[in-house]
């Protein structure tokens, strides 16, 4: 059963799984990152992934492109994170009740809205046309050599744009002035407003980016890893992404590694599936196993740094 899963493991199929499964929750999780920069804890995180997800289906439907599906998730995703700041900012209702009333409303609102626009229940495969998908990308010279060829090539526009993204959001954070209000907002919203920051502005940004990132990685599971919208597509992800910005510290580049950890977790559970002797619900359980074990690392080496600020 070892030699099976070691077999299983180190192969090129499965590499090109674990950075495929990663795509979605790097990018739901460089939205916390954004989020919590600026003070500010995107709960909605799955509820914007579910709406985005239906939208950009929807929108690539009705115009025949991948693009404005893309677009179009976008935009719902920031326009949702908008909701959440105003709820939060401006009509000061808690941010957690404010992120949970997304989660709710995406897992049950989606499916009206499918109902609504276009008399479907529960998926969208009957409307997918090859021109709806997000299409995948062949990098020259990578994609003829061995073994890092068939990993790294060959996949989605997206799934690219995702680790591209980690160093873009590095350096609108540590390299741009509305990083630097981002983060002086987070970390002390007082002596900021004191020098002239606009608190509510810097946060309805951040919150809006947090939704837009999130959106992605709505876009990525509907037209792309699904092929289609279905019910609970999210399967978690948005959680498993404030994890994954957890366990990274609310660093780009730590959360990437996260990421790939959870990943790679998930990688593993559907390779597992196939493998006889193995249970289908411990197998099932994998990454949310992984991410309670990583989160409690990350609670006990937070506590370890308190105490010893506090020596």
């Amino acid at each position: 059963m070892l030699n099976q899963l070691t077999s299983m493991i180190f192969t090129t199929s499965f590499g090109y799984s674990v950075i495929r499964i990663t795509a979605p929750i790097l990018f739901a999780a460089l939205a916390s990152v954004v989020a919590e920069k600026a003070g500010v804890v995107n709960i909605g995180l799955e509820g914007i992934m579910m709406f985005s997800s239906l939208f950009g289906v929807l929108f690539a439907y009705w115009t025949n492109s991948w693009l404005v599906g893309v677009i179009g998730a976008l935009v719902i995703g920031a326009i949702f994170g908008l909701i959440i700041g105003v709820f939060a900012l401006k009509l000061k209702t808690n941010i957690v009740l404010a992120g949970t009333a997304i989660n709710i409303a995406g897992s049950g609102g989606t499916i009206f809205l499918l109902y609504m626009f276009t008399g479907l229940r529960g998926n969208t495969a009957n409307l997918t046309t090859p021109q709806m998908l997000i299409p995948r990308i062949n990098i020259p010279l990578i994609k003829s050599i061995p073994v890092i060829g068939p990993i790294f090539s060959g996949h989605s526009v997206l799934t690219y744009i995702a680790f591209i993204l980690v160093a873009v959001v590095w350096v609108l954070l540590y390299k741009t002035p509305l990083g630097l209000r981002i983060r002086a907002v987070g970390e002390n919203p007082n002596a900021a407003d004191s020098v002239g920051v606009s608190v509510l502005k810097t946060q309805y940004i951040a919150i809006m980016l947090s939704g837009a990132l999130a959106g992605l990685g709505g876009a990525f599971m509907s037209m792309y890893y699904s092929q289609s919208w279905n019910t609970g597509i999210t399967a978690g992800r948005g959680f498993i992404a404030m994890a994954a910005q957890a366990m990274g510290q609310c660093e780009p580049v730590g959360t990437m590694l996260s990421s790939l950890l959870f990943g790679f977790a998930s990688a593993l559970g559907n390779k597992m599936e196939g493998l006889p002797g193995f249970s289908s619900y411990l197998v099932a359980s994998i990454p949310y196993i992984v991410t309670v074990i990583g989160l409690a690392i990350y609670a006990v080496t937070q506590l370890k740094k308190a105490r010893k600020r506090g020596q």
